[in-house]
């Protein structure tokens, strides 16, 4: 045989054999093994039921999930300056972290550190650092969305808390339909609308503003004689001269939608801005500066 010619016995193949054998049923223990402990790399036993660390971000090694709550829409105030602070809206976490007893606990600076550095390896920002260093306002925009998150821990690392929102505008799943928009109409000579929406500062309807829109045209062929004033508002963020301007390129967007698309006729319509000048809520707060923006359908 070639093996004998060329001066290996049979033992020297044989011996080759169990080595390539208990080499490779070694690798198959060890990825056996290291399954579930990769299993645990994203979760602790102490977790709380249900619960999951968040999109983007894992944990600081040796602690557990304490508190769990996710919210399809909802919104958090993420301080941006010392004295200047953002709301943002959309999916929400919201999450405490405890340590595992027996663990070495790192500092509350170590803690933000770990995130922020997390954060920037990603491509996205620190928008502000508190002062004392253990809270911090983080930002990620990747492929059109934006998370936020602010966290927050305690002094040697007993707790960390960790805020998150995925930002996105909220699916209208209730408008006015065109029965309700005609009994406003019939009984206070306009009626508002507020299932039409634009991005902050834009005159561009979104496609989500589509249920609305179809309920207006629905209004509007019931009652072939009904001739309409579309009148955008605002709130008062920003300048008079800009809010008019955008309540009105807002009405204009409107108007053009009803005309263009879902063939309305262009004279039964006319488009106004009254900008911030009649709120229908205080602007004080965000659930009023909220129905502040809006459009209005009034009798001509």
């Amino acid at each position: 045989m070639l093996w004998q010619r060329i001066g290996f016995s049979s033992n020297f193949f044989k011996e080759k054999a169990v080595v390539v054998v208990k080499r490779f049923l070694g690798m198959m223990l060890l990825a056996f093994m290291l399954c579930p402990l990769m299993a645990l790399a994203a979760s602790d036993p102490n977790d709380r039921e249900g619960s999951k660390d968040p999109p983007l971000f894992n944990r600081m090694p040796g602690y557990f999930i304490y508190s769990y709550a996710e919210t399809e829409f909802d919104r958090f105030e993420f301080q941006i300056g010392p004295n200047k602070k953002q709301i943002v809206e959309g999916h929400r976490y919201s999450l405490v972290y405890k340590p595992n007893d027996g663990i070495k606990k790192p500092s509350g600076l170590q803690i933000v550190r770990n995130y922020t550095n997390a954060v920037k390896a990603i491509g996205g920002q620190e928008i502000y650092n508190f002062e004392s260093g253990t809270c911090a306002t983080l930002k990620v925009a990747k492929n059109g969305a934006e998370t936020w998150a602010y966290l927050e821990a305690s002094p040697g690392g007993i707790e960390y808390v960790l805020e998150i929102i995925e930002k996105q505008a909220m699916q209208q799943d209730v408008v006015a339909d065109a029965a309700s928009l005609a009994q406003s109409i019939r009984d206070t000579g306009k009626a508002a609308v507020y299932g039409i929406y634009f991005d902050s500062g834009k005159a561009v309807i979104k496609p989500e503003s589509e249920p609305t829109l179809k309920e207006i045209v629905k209004l509007l062929k019931a009652d072939p004689k009904l001739k309409l004033y579309v009148v955008g508002h605002t709130d008062n963020v920003g300048t008079y001269d800009y809010n008019m301007k955008l309540s009105k390129d807002r009405a204009d967007a409107v108007v053009k939608e009803l005309v263009g698309k879902y063939g309305i006729a262009a004279s039964r319509l006319l488009s106004c801005g009254a900008g911030p000048i009649a709120p229908a809520a205080s602007n004080l707060t965000e659930e009023g500066r909220a129905r502040n923006r809006r459009v209005e359908l009034v009798a001509q």
